[in-house]
């Protein structure tokens, strides 16, 4: 089989479409539970977050937090979706052992959130429009410890009642690409807006992605699913695996059995884990314990009111504000990719920094890929970046404050851009640092300062001239060839002389 060509991927017997329809699990940005007020801290020791609500004891009855139904309506609002302003939670009967109460508490046929949409960026420098078909509120189950002894497992009920929103794509996407690229972008919507985490290491952001190929524009093929999906990497080569299985599987003259799959990274392959379930096999009736869910309309126009800007806004006023200093879209793109990376950028501006020098310190030092000290603080390099602390993954254990400062010391010509960079990892190693009066310190103690005496400079220019005449003579006659002496005054100084002074005063010397 040939690799994919364009959104279609090539058969032995022709061309086929992939449909991709994704369910994502985004665990709510709350203190607090969904229907208790046990804590939602990641890392307790087992069972140590857990309320009488939780463990489903006799007679204890769920009560909502007002919260996490905020949060829902806040990541509806930024999704461009409707708000139902009257909901119902289901009982969805299940049993597993870390589900204590034998159901759990959801949204079936009256979700909080209905339809809505995401735009994401196609490879193929198109705009593809994913549609929402509905967001609703539900607990999480707990966990099951299977490393803890050779002979059982055991349940950990920590996560159990913590709040997810289940986010429902319509089979709008058509590539794997494009299936992580939803995924990245949706989680960067909900980072800015303060909803989820978007941590997949913690399992704080899960995908279930339903895959089915079929013959273009033909009728749709059955969908198998692929579920738990905690990393984007993952689910492009889970959805590649399992559209070739599937077509290989048609071509040979086989049936694709609808089925729920599991993806081995190990392996690179999907698995059968059991059939598909349906609706109908989760008996799903309103629960009696909770009164209809319902929203007023001036609360919804408040939430709405106080949302911040979203990416492409930002990127949008980016581009209006900053494209004549040399600000592209390229940059706007990378910078609005992190919400802590657009925040240094605009603190960086409004500290006077020219624009076009912001962007390419937060883009090419701040952001991981700049930065070797700042690598070691993260565990992901793809699209947006999950928090640790409120500047790690920009900044490395430096404040906005240094990183200010050392960019001021380089507009103002008292760094070159290697020194800035240098500083820059120094910094960072000694970190946490967020003072600029310990940056100057440190830059001076180190001897990063970049010379702009013009007559020190003067003095290494008229000594490298004078012992080279013949190469002075080549650059006369080709001004081109005045880079070398660039390069021999730099190295004589250690790099620390002013590469534009050194070449204003290699041009008068030399007559060129």
């Amino acid at each position: 089989m040939t690799a994919t060509s364009g959104k279609l991927m090539k058969g032995a017997t022709g061309d086929w479409e992939v449909v991709i329809g994704m369910e994502i699990h985004a665990q709510v940005t709350s203190k607090s539970k969904l229907f208790s007020g046990a804590s939602t801290a990641f890392g307790g020791d087992p069972n140590s977050h857990v309320s009488l609500v939780d463990a489903a004891m006799p007679g204890m009855l769920p009560v909502i937090n007002e919260e996490c139904v905020r949060q829902a309506v806040r990541t509806g609002l930024g999704l461009n979706a409707k708000i139902n302003l009257r909901s119902v939670f289901d009982r969805k009967n299940y049993f597993y052992p870390d589900l204590p109460q034998g159901y759990q508490i959801s949204q079936y046929k009256s979700p909080v959130v209905g339809e809505g949409e995401i735009t994401i960026d196609s490879r193929d420098n198109t705009i593809v429009r994913v549609g929402i078909e509905r967001i609703h509120l539900e607990q999480d189950a707990g966990k099951l410890l299977h490393d803890q002894d050779p002979n059982m497992s055991f349940v950990d009920l920590n996560r159990s009642g913590v709040a997810l929103m289940e986010i429902v794509s319509k089979p709008d996407l058509r590539s794997f690409d494009d299936a992580m690229n939803f995924v990245a972008k949706l989680r960067l919507i909900m980072q800015y807006l303060g909803t989820c985490d978007g941590d997949m290491e913690k399992g704080h952001l899960r995908a279930d992605v339903n895959v089915s190929v079929r013959r273009p524009g033909g009728p749709l093929g059955t969908r198998c699913e692929i579920k738990n999906m905690n990393s984007i990497n993952f689910i492009g080569q889970a959805i590649e695996y399992e559209a070739r299985r599937q077509i290989e599987i048609i071509e040979d003259g086989g049936v694709i059995e609808q089925e729920t799959r599991l993806y081995d990274p190990n392996k690179g392959e999907t698995r059968a884990m059991r059939s598909k379930e349906e609706a109908h096999d989760y008996r799903y009736f309103p629960d009696p314990d909770l009164m209809p869910l319902e929203i007023t309309q001036a609360e919804v126009d408040a939430i709405r009111a106080a949302l911040p800007e979203l990416p492409d806004a930002k990127k949008e006023r980016f581009l209006s504000l900053y494209s004549n200093d040399g600000v592209s879209l390229y940059d706007a793109t990378l910078l609005v990719g992190n919400p802590e990376a657009a925040d240094l950028f605009e603190q960086f501006i409004a500290n006077g920094i020219p624009a076009k020098a912001a962007a390419n310190w937060v883009i090419n030092v701040s952001l991981p890929a700049g930065s070797a000290v700042v690598r070691k603080h993260l565990n992901e390099a793809i699209g947006p970046f999950s928090y640790v602390k409120p500047w790690i993954h920009v900044t490395g254990p430096t404040g906005p404050s240094a990183n200010t400062q050392i960019l001021v010391m380089t507009v103002a010509g008292e760094l070159s851009s290697s020194m800035a960079k240098a500083l820059h990892e120094e910094v960072s190693a000694i970190g946490p640092i967020d003072d600029p009066e310990a940056v100057k310190r440190i830059a001076e103690e180190r001897g990063m300062k970049q010379v702009t005496d013009l007559g020190a400079i003067e003095k290494v220019v008229d000594e490298i001239i004078a012992a080279n005449p013949d190469k002075v003579a080549q650059a006369k006659a080709k001004p081109q060839l005045a880079g070398w002496f660039v390069g021999q005054v730099m190295k004589s100084s250690g790099g620390k002389a002013n590469p534009q002074a050194v070449n204003d005063l290699l041009k008068s010397k030399l007559g060129i």
